[in-house]
């Protein structure tokens, strides 16, 4: 293999391929809001998310403690979009406002998104979202830190998943890799994936079984 060409760059945002999240949680008055993320991960039953300090996703979280980490697939990024500039917060804050941020009541009605009652958690899921992850604050973040770093990172257990019949293998609890299109988030753009190109050893079904 030949040498490529390299160049030392300092993009002004390092999302390489991260999934979208919409992230609903509860508002005060009982309602679900619903705030779109690209920072997520997942390690055997936790989930570690980064939260704006802006947003009403943090408050809700620190008030309540549990919430859904709705995983959409690609075909579902003008809905993403739709909330871009909706904030949960009444007062809407000045850094927000100044890029056009404006308060919206009812998200999942602005993103044309219909709510399914949890089991586990006050907060509503997304129908419409192929994985559904209801999950519950494992530890009060470090705010001092993150008022010093303008986000939070969060980690949260993993109580329930729901996931749609379509993107599963019949009678088993795994999801079909060949029908799971998960929604990316790529240096600001909204991508999708292609079709798995090979299985890890590990993998506990062979490449496109149903």
């Amino acid at each position: 293999m030949s040498a490529v060409a390299q160049r030392v760059i300092e993009p002004s945002v390092l999302y390489f391929g991260t999934p979208v999240a919409l992230i609903s949680s509860v508002n005060p008055d009982g309602g679900s809001n619903l705030s779109p993320i690209s920072s997520v991960w997942a390690l055997a039953d936790r989930l570690v998310i980064g939260l704006g300090l802006e947003g009403q996703a943090i408050a809700n979280l620190m008030r309540d403690g549990g919430c859904v980490v709705n995983l959409p697939n690609a075909e579902l990024w003008p809905h993403v979009e739709r909330l871009a500039r909706a904030t949960g917060r009444q007062a809407v804050p000045a850094g927000k406002a100044a890029m056009g941020y404006s308060h919206v009541a009812d998200k999942f009605a602005l993103a044309g998104l219909h709510r399914l009652r949890s089991e586990l958690v006050n907060a509503d899921r997304v129908s419409e979202c192929p994985l559904q992850i209801e999950a519950r604050l494992s530890q009060t973040p470090d705010m001092a830190a993150a008022e010093a770093r303008g986000f939070a990172i969060v980690e949260l257990t993993v109580l329930r998943v729901h996931a749609h019949a379509t993107i599963t293998h019949l009678d088993s609890h795994h999801i079909d890799t060949t029908r799971w299109q998960p929604l990316l988030y790529v240096f600001r753009h909204y991508c999708g994936t292609s079709a798995p190109q090979g299985a890890n050893f590990r993998a506990e079904t062979p490449l496109g079984q149903t």
